[in-house]
């Protein structure tokens, strides 16, 4: 399944603050504790170790979530279609700090109504290029505009609007939809019980370096 940007989605100016060689991302030990950082531009080949990210889910004022398709310009898994924005906190960002810079440079809009709903999550997965991702990766929610969106080009290269059941009917068939595997993850956890917008917030189940 391929996304454009046809869907009358306006662009985002390019934002300059971070970029691929100046961005760190944090590392992680086997207990999911700190230790140490390395540039992002670097971090991700065969031998990925493991390092912190973060998943949004954003559901607008109709209760509509945003799906994206990451922009084919990316390392990791280019082109697939997955949640609406995915990142890494930087060292000592807190997560909901993290989700709304993330969404701001992947988007251009603001969130709000944040909440954590899957505090645990961690997978590793091995692409056709022989690149791994490897992350603890809590998962967030929030609502946002939609009428406030801007995608940008370098990270997002096209998305839809869906209601959540249908969403969680596509992510069954995920080799259909190309899913990214750590969506397709998630969506085991998200899709059995309520919608995430009804979940109870469960930041307080964080680690404390991202509280």
């Amino acid at each position: 399944m391929i996304i454009h940007n046809e869907r009358r989605l306006p662009v985002a100016p390019k934002q300059p603050p971070l970029t691929a060689d100046s961005e760190h991302v944090v590392l992680l030990d086997d207990a999911l504790l700190p230790a140490g950082s390395a540039p992002k531009a670097t971090v991700h080949d065969a031998e990925t170790p493991l390092h912190l990210a973060l998943s949004c889910y954003l559901f607008d004022q109709d209760r509509r979530l945003f799906v994206s398709q990451r922009a084919r310009s990316k390392l990791t898994w280019p082109g697939v279609v997955t949640n609406s924005a995915c990142g890494h906190p930087l060292p000592g960002e807190p997560l909901h700090h993290a989700a709304r810079r993330v969404v701001r440079r992947e988007l251009g809009c603001e969130i709000r109504e944040l909440s954590t709903v899957l505090p645990h999550f961690s997978y590793r997965a091995v692409s056709s290029a022989n690149i791994v991702e490897w992350e603890y990766c809590p998962v967030v929610v929030a609502r946002v505009d939609s009428r406030e969106l801007s995608p940008n080009p370098e990270e997002v290269e096209g998305g839809l609007w869906l209601r959540w059941d249908s969403f969680v009917e596509l992510a069954r068939q995920p080799e259909a939809m190309g899913l990214s595997p750590w969506c397709r993850l998630q969506m085991k956890e998200l899709g059995e019980h309520q919608a995430p917008y009804e979940r109870a917030d469960r930041t307080n189940e964080l680690p404390g370096y991202l509280q």
